[in-house]
């Protein structure tokens, strides 16, 4: 490819299919996080993800994501889940799960309790 010549990026940002909204969460409880792999194309379906959960909150606006503290790692993408473990949080109903690949893709609210 030369200086000025187009390259054409393939973004991977597959969508969340569980949690599903108001889904509720138990910590210490173990969950299956799902999303659609069909979109995923062949060049890219060696590549692996990183899942973090946040919150949305209405009044700061933004996805709050605790991205010191994952809750998967290098999982391939095109697997379409990964079992995590509910982490000791405080108690809220704003949660969601963004799948980072090549872009990052939210889930809808759900809720988090002790």
């Amino acid at each position: 490819t030369s200086p000025g010549t187009p390259v054409s990026l393939v973004v991977v940002a597959p969508h969340i299919t569980s949690p599903t909204a108001g889904q509720v969460w138990k910590v210490g409880s173990s969950q299956n996080v799902t999303w659609d792999t069909s979109a995923i194309p062949a060049t890219r379906q060696n590549s692996t993800g990183t899942l973090l959960l946040g919150y949305q909150d209405g009044l700061e606006g933004g996805e709050h994501l605790d991205i010191a503290h994952p809750l998967a790692n290098y999982f391939p993408l095109s697997a379409g889940s990964v079992q995590v473990t509910v982490p000791n949080v405080t108690a809220r109903t704003d949660y969601i799960v963004v799948l980072i690949g090549d872009s990052g893709n939210a889930s809808p609210e759900f809720s988090i309790q002790a």
